[in-house]
C-alpha cells in the first residue's frame, strides 16, 4: 500500500512532538510506501531535514506558504466563473460551507490560475456585499487584504500539484487537512484524518491573543480555521484523535460520531524502561524535555523554579530540547540571569535515554497539549510529572475511570506559577511518595501506552479503510 501522509509546520523540519512521532511511525511500518506531503512556513527552508525520513519514504513533496506572495494577480479573461463557482467561493470568502468539490474541480481540472479570481469582477461584487453586510465601519482597505490574505493561500494550495497514493492520512487539518481533502476528491480515494491537538481550538487560541490581526476581524480568522477543518471531517472516512475528549470536541465540531475512533500514542516502552533509577547524590534533578517555544510556557517555569530554589535550595532543573522560537528563547535566558538561576541549564538537544538516569522526575508546563510523548516517556523510565492540565495531561497523571495505578504526580492550572512551584516543592520533600508515583506512572505506560499496541490499531485502521472503500468502488 502507498499512503501519502500530510503534514503541516512539522516532520521532517522540526524535532519533537508530532515530528517524532510522525518519525517512529514510519518506521514502525517498513512494509508501507510512504509519500510524504509537507507544508512549510517558509521557501528557503527547503530541503532543510531535522531528520532524514526512513527508507520507506519513496518521495517527499514540499509546498511553502510564502510562495503563495508570489502568485501573479492578473486576469483570465479566457474564463467566465459559473454561477454554482461564484457560490463556492463567496461561501469561502464568508467562511461558511464552501463546495469543496466546485472549488477542487475549478483549481484543479480546469486549472484557473490562483490569483485570476482576485481580480474578476465577481470578487469585487462579494467583497463589497461583505463589507456593506458585515464590516460596515471598517475601512475598505482593511477587509480587502484580510480577505485577501485569507484567500491566497487556500487559491494557491488548490492549485498544487497531488502526489499519487492508495490513500491520503493529513496529521491536522489546517491547511494540511485543505491538501487532503482536495486530493481525496480529485483522485477519488480514501482520506484518513489523526489530529494530535484540536487545531481549530489551537488557531482560535493563538488569534484571540495575536497582536497582528485587528480586532474587527479576529472572529473572521476563526470562522476561518474552523471551516478549514469542517472541510476534512466531511471528506475523511476514519477519523482518529488521542484522548475521548478530543473525541467528544471533533464531534461537537461537526464530525459523524461514527467515523471517530480514539488511537492513544505509543513509546518504546522497553527502551524507556531500562534506565536506571538515579543514585542518590544529595541533590533533586528535574528535567524538562521540551521545545523553547512559547507554547510550552518556560517562563512561567523559569519563575515556579525560581520560588522552589528559596524553599528546597538542593534542587537544580535541565531543560532538554532544541530550540522553535530564537527570539522566545532570548527572552528566557535573560529571565534566567536576571533571577541569577546558576541551578539551572539549558542543555539543548540530547539523548533523552542516557540523560534520564540522572533525573528524578521531569516537569511540564505546557500552555497547549494532546498526550504528551516526553510525560508517557518519563513514566516508562519510572519518573513521575508535575504537568500544566491541559489535554489529557490530567488523565495520565491520575489514572482513567478503570486505571488500578493510581496518581503518577501532579497536575496543575496552566500559567500557574504558584500552584506549579507547590507542586515541585511536594514532589522534593518526599522521597517515597516520588518513587510510589513513578511506580504507578511506569504501571500505566507498560499497560495502556505501548508502541507496538498504537501500531497494530493504526494497521488495523489501514487495512479497515482500504476495505470499505475497495467495497464502495466496486458497488
Amino acid at each position: 500500500m502507498r499512503i501519502c501522509l500530510i503534514l503541516e509546520g512539522s516532520y521532517p523540519y522540526t524535532h519533537g512532538g508530532v515530528s517524532s512521532w510522525m518519525h517512529n511511525y514510519i518506521q514502525q511500518m517498513p512494509e508501507t510506501e510512504f509519500v510524504l506531503w509537507v507544508i512549510g512556513a517558509y521557501h528557503k527552508d527547503q530541503g532543510k531535514f531535522f531528520v532524514q525520513p526512513p527508507e520507506n519514504v519513496v518521495e517527499i513533496h514540499e509546498v511553502f506558504l510564502d510562495d503563495a506572495l508570489k502568485v501573479r494577480i492578473e486576469q483570465d479573461h479566457r474564463y467566465h466563473f459559473k454561477e454554482e463557482e461564484i457560490a463556492a467561493l463567496q461561501a469561502l470568502m464568508d467562511c461558511a460551507h464552501p463546495d469543496w468539490h466546485v472549488l477542487c474541480d475549478l483549481y484543479q481540472t480546469k486549472q484557473i490560475k490562483p490569483g485570476a479570481f482576485l481580480m474578476s469582477e465577481a470578487f469585487l461584487d462579494i467583497l463589497t456585499k461583505l463589507c456593506t453586510e458585515q464590516y460596515p465601519y471598517a475601512a475598505f482597505s482593511d477587509t480587502f487584504h484580510t480577505i485577501r490574505s485569507m484567500l491566497l493561500p487556500v487559491l494557491y494550495l488548490l492549485s498544487q500539484p497531488i502526489p499519487e497514493a492508495d490513500m491520503y492520512h493529513t496529521i491536522c487539518t489546517g491547511y494540511g487537512g485543505l491538501l487532503a481533502t482536495m486530493a481525496s476528491i480529485i483522485k477519488k480515494k480514501p482520506l484518513v484524518l489523526t489530529e494530535h491537538g484540536i487545531y481549530s481550538r489551537e488557531r482560535e487560541e493563538e488569534i484571540i491573543r495575536a497582536g497582528w490581526v485587528l480586532p474587527t476581524f479576529k472572529r473572521q480568522w476563526i470562522k476561518f480555521f474552523y471551516m478549514l477543518s469542517d472541510a476534512v471531517y466531511q471528506q475523511a472516512m476514519v477519523i482518529t484523535s488521542l484522548f475521548q475528549r478530543a473525541k467528544d470536541t471533533q464531534i461537537e465540531l461537526g464530525a459523524a460520531p461514527e467515523k471517530c475512533h480514539v488511537i492513544g500514542n505509543g513509546i518504546n516502552y522497553a527502551r524507556f524502561s531500562r534506565i536506571p533509577m538515579k543514585k542518590k547524590n544529595g541533590m533533586i534533578d528535574i528535567a524538562a524535555v521540551i521545545r523553547i517555544a512559547a507554547i510550552k510556557d518556560v517562563k512561567t517555569l523559569i519563575y515556579a523554579y525560581k520560588e522552589l530554589t528559596m524553599r528546597v535550595p538542593n534542587t537544580r532543573l535541565h531543560i532538554l530540547g532544541g530550540v522553535d522560537d530564537e527570539e522566545y528563547a532570548a527572552e528566557c535566558h535573560a529571565l534566567v540571569h536576571e533571577l541569577r538561576l546558576e541551578t539551572l541549564s539549558f542543555v539543548g538537544q540530547v539523548d533523552v535515554v542516557k540523560y534520564m538516569e540522572q533525573i528524578d522526575f521531569t516537569v511540564l508546563t505546557s500552555i497547549s497539549e494532546g498526550q504528551p510523548l516526553s510525560v508517557l516517556e518519563s513514566f516508562a523510565a519510572g519518573r513521575p510529572a508535575v504537568t500544566t492540565d491541559v489535554g489529557c495531561c490530567r488523565e495520565l497523571i491520575r489514572g482513567g475511570v478503570y486505571d488500578p495505578y493510581g496518581p503518577a504526580g501532579y497536575c496543575v492550572p496552566p500559567m500557574n506559577r504558584q500552584a506549579l512551584a507547590d507542586a515541585l516543592e511536594w514532589m522534593c520533600r518526599d522521597d517515597e511518595k516520588r518513587l510510589e508515583m513513578g511506580r504507578a506512572g511506569q504501571q500505566r505506560a507498560e499497560h495502556y501506552f505501548r508502541q507496538e499496541m498504537m501500531m497494530e490499531k493504526y494497521r488495523a485502521m489501514y487495512d479497515e479503510v482500504n476495505e470499505k472503500w475497495q467495497e464502495s468502488v466496486s458497488n
